[in-house]
């Protein structure tokens, strides 16, 4: 039996983004949970493509990019730093994590196009788009 040790470190969405658990973080998110929430130095993006690189990097695996979508797909701000200044593009090019720079590039243009500059100030009552 195998103990979670997750449970009191990490908040309920970043634990789920730990555990790389797409539909555990949709649903939090979805339920109200900031997309850009703080927790141990990290923001939600930066931690899921941080535990997306790593993971693959430590199992051998291929790259996955749920988590990461899922919390683009939610709102979560492709260029908010977390506390110690890292963007999530400079993560993502750190694992060499090309799905995740992909998805950031595609939402930042995004924001560009509608007018939304670098970073917002206010969070939108609306969807991101």
């Amino acid at each position: 039996m195998s103990e979670d040790w997750t449970v009191g470190y990490w908040t309920p969405a970043h634990a789920a983004v730990e555990q790389e658990d797409a539909g555990t973080l949709a649903r939090l998110l979805a339920d109200g949970v900031d997309p850009d929430e703080e927790c141990g130095g990290l923001t939600l993006l930066t931690h899921a493509i941080d535990a997306e690189g790593d993971g693959a990097r430590q199992s051998r695996t291929p790259l996955t990019v749920h988590t990461t979508a899922v919390l683009l797909a939610f709102g979560a701000d492709p260029e908010l730093p977390d506390p110690d200044g890292r963007t999530p593009m400079a993560v993502a090019d750190h694992y060499g994590h090309g799905p995740a720079i992909g998805l950031l590039r595609a939402h930042i243009e995004r924001r560009a196009e509608h007018g939304r500059g670098a970073r917002r100030v206010v969070r939108p009552s609306g969807p991101p788009w």
